[in-house]
């Protein structure tokens, strides 16, 4: 699963990276967490522009009956994504991009977990494949939601985690973000784990546990002897 995250650039290099347009409203993020509001990233249904919004992460369809749900679905299995009645019609209609830099996991060592960050070998910005929904609460409101996609680890992740985000293409957001294009077939493709020798990881300290930290040290890389002492 991909359940913490960051996204550590100021919001005019997103804007740049996605080829954003509009105005685009992001302060350094270092310890994202479900249900807090994400950066995301999709194309009008009317022309092809790239648009930014910010959206509670963990998709409520928008047949759900209650909120609750969206804290069960912050991720969508690759394999089973265009599939499932939650996520169906979201991955059909309303794909997205999930801006980030890094995202961590946990390894177990004995009886602790040691988080592990990782990212692109040369610190670029990335993008999740993602889906989003819309859904109306009880006062009326629409809230919009988002799930990130998850698929199998590769070399990299493998003996931390059995699962790992889906880190999308630059070559292929045009497509992913086209509600017009509808290949099943094609857009699962997409959904394969991202080549780790152009990736990187390293241990960083247990403060990333802790949600409410949320600065710079979350993502610092640990020195060794502290993870083997």
């Amino acid at each position: 699963m991909c359940g913490r995250y960051r996204l550590s650039r100021a919001d005019k290099y997103v804007a740049e990276h996605f080829d954003i347009a509009d105005e685009v409203e992001w302060s350094p993020r270092f310890n994202i967490a479900p249900a807090q509001r994400v950066a995301v990233v999709r194309q009008s249904p009317e022309r092809p522009v790239r648009q930014f919004s910010a959206m509670r992460w963990g998709l409520i369809p928008f047949w759900a009956k209650d909120a609750s749900v969206g804290y069960k679905m912050i991720n969508a299995r690759a394999e089973t994504v265009a599939d499932k009645p939650a996520y169906r019609e979201s991955f059909k209609n309303r794909r997205c991009l999930i801006p980030a830099d890094g995202f961590y996991e946990w390894k177990r060592e004995g009886k602790t977990k040691q988080p592990y960050h990782f990212g692109m070998a040369d610190d670029s910005i990335f993008a999740f494949a993602g889906i989003w929904d819309r859904w109306k609460n009880p006062q009326g409101e629409m809230i919009e939601t988002c799930s990130i996609i998850t698929t199998t680890p590769n070399a990299l992740l493998l003996d931390v985690h059995d699962r790992m985000p889906v880190i999308l293409h630059v070559d292929n957001y045009d497509l992913w973000l086209d509600p017009a294009f509808k290949n099943a077939h094609d857009l699962r493709e997409m959904l394969r784990p991202y080549e780790p020798m152009l990736m990187k990881r390293y241990p960083v300290s247990t403060r990333v546990n802790l949600v409410k930290n949320d600065d710079p040290e979350c993502a610092a890389e640990l020195k060794q002897e502290s993870v083997t002492a």
